[in-house]
Formats: structure tokens, C-alpha cells, sequence
């Protein structure tokens, strides 16, 4: 079940016990009487539920990274915090946008509920705007034709589970944003067997050299920074504007590398 479906049960519970006592049964209490258990816990816990669940839905929520498909931007075991108003105040729940903020930028870190599987939670880079024509060709982003600059910043190895992975680093220039990205020279520009049938799936054509995609409007292109190690919008198609989350802005912790902790996520 949702972790913020929960919250809100149990503030719905909490905060009706507290009201129901309130207006019905202190009244009908004598001075010296006891409060029931039900009572006294349910008073107890409702402002810190209150407060946790106000914190989680309209400010900053923390995640924590489960794969290395935004290597070496963010590491399997980093714990993450997430702004959730800079795109907009959203109704808890439902994530219907009420108040409009900002809209997401080409090369923010953004969260949002996997398509595939709402219920689950990813993290990749915005690469493609509404309207973009997006294309991923000899591993490098051309955004409506504009070759996206990279430049060659060394070697990236790294074992994953029981293999040992050599990847080559670039610092990848979207639209004026900087940051890091490693490319597996070995491997194809996408696994074209493995694509999957999606909404929009027309927007998008497939070859072995290349991806192309015109991103439909209310929706957005992604793709992690550890490119040949990532499943994103190149397998799963669009993601749509209600089903985003927040934006990463800072690691908090990572109990196997404490140095981590505090980096802003760019």
C-alpha cells in the first residue's frame, strides 16, 4: 500500500478520535475520570502524523536510491531529498496539481510514479520538453536537432551484483546544464527487443542506430545518467505531468560512504 495513503488513514482515524472526544466524550467526563487508551494514544499521535503527513505531501520527501541507473550522479544506497512544491503544489493522493509553480527544466533530477507501475517511484534526468523532438543517436541527445555537447572525462569502472563493469565518463551539456554521464561503449544505443508498447508509442521510431521520439504535450522525456544501464523513457515512452513527484536536491545520507552526505544533486 502507498506509504502516504497510509499516513492519511490513520490521520483520518486519529484526528476523528481526537474530534469525536473533544465534542462528545470530555464533556460527559468527570474531572478525576481517566482518558480511555484509544483516547490518549489517538491525541497523542495525531499532530505528529499531522505534521509528518503535511512535511511529506507539500514540502520535501525523502527517497532512497535503489540501482545505479544515475551513476555517478547518484549511487544505489543514497538517501535523497526531494522537493515537492517547485513543480507545483499537488493534492496528497490524487497528485492533482492546485497551485502552479515552476514547470521542470531540461537536466533536473526529477521523481515520478514509474508508468508502468504508478505505485513505485523512479528517478531520472529530464532530457526532452513537451513538443521536443528528442533523438538518441551514437549514444549522444539531439534535441530538435541540436547535438547536445559531451566531452570525455576519463574511465568509470564499477561492479554490479557479480559483474565487473567498464564504462567511459562524459560531462554532457543539456541546454546549459552540465553533469556527468558514462556510456558502456559495448553495448547498443537500445535494446530495441525490450521496448515496451506504451501510450504515445507512435511519437517514438526505433532502429538499431537510433531512438526517436516527439514528446507529447503535458509529458516529458527521461533517461538515467549511467546511460547503458538505465530503463527510461527510451523503453517505457513518456511521463505523463500528473504523475511526477519532485525534484532531487540533495543527499542526506549514505551509510556505506558518508562523504556523500550533503551533496547537492545537479
Amino acid at each position: 500500500m502507498d506509504f502516504a495513503l497510509i499516513m492519511f488513514v490513520l490521520l483520518l482515524v486519529t484526528g476523528s478520535v481526537w474530534l469525536l472526544d473533544r465534542l462528545i466524550l470530555q464533556p460527559k467526563r468527570t474531572e478525576d475520570a481517566a482518558e480511555p487508551w484509544w483516547v490518549e494514544y489517538s491525541k497523542s499521535f495525531f499532530p505528529v502524523i499531522l505534521a509528518v503527513f503535511l512535511l511529506r505531501s507539500f514540502l520535501v520527501e525523502p527517497f532512497k536510491i535503489p540501482s545505479g541507473s544515475m551513476m555517478t550522479t547518484l549511487l544505489a544506497g543514497d538517501f535523497i531529498l526531494v522537493n515537492k512544491f517547485t513543480y507545483g503544489l499537488r493534492l496528497p493522493i490524487v497528485g492533482k496539481k492546485v497551485v502552479e509553480i515552476n514547470t521542470p527544466k531540461r537536466g533536473d533530477v526529477m521523481v515520478f510514479h514509474y508508468p508502468e507501475n504508478p505505485s513505485l517511484d523512479y528517478i531520472k534526468r529530464v532530457v526532452g520538453l513537451p513538443g521536443d523532438d528528442i533523438v538518441y543517436r551514437n549514444k549522444k541527445v539531439f534535441v530538435d536537432g541540436v547535438l547536445q555537447e559531451q566531452q570525455k572525462d576519463g574511465e568509470y569502472n564499477y561492479v554490479d551484483g557479480l559483474k565487473f563493469i567498464h564504462t567511459e565518463r562524459y560531462n554532457e551539456n543539456l541546454g546549459g546544464h552540465t553533469h556527468t554521464i558514462l556510456i558502456n561503449p559495448e553495448m547498443p544505443n537500445v535494446h530495441v527487443g525490450a521496448v515496451a508498447e506504451f501510450p504515445q508509442r507512435g511519437a517514438c521510431s526505433y532502429s538499431n542506430d537510433e531512438v526517436r521520439c516527439t514528446v507529447p504535450p503535458g509529458h516529458y522525456f527521461m533517461l538515467g545518467d549511467n546511460r547503458d544501464n538505465s530503463r527510461d523513457s527510451r523503453y517505457w515512452g513518456f511521463v505523463p505531468d500528473r504523475m511526477i513527484v519532485g525534484k532531487a536536491f540533495m543527499i542526506w545520507m549514505n551509510f556505506g560512504e558518508l562523504k556523500r552526505i550533503g551533496l547537492s544533486i545537479n
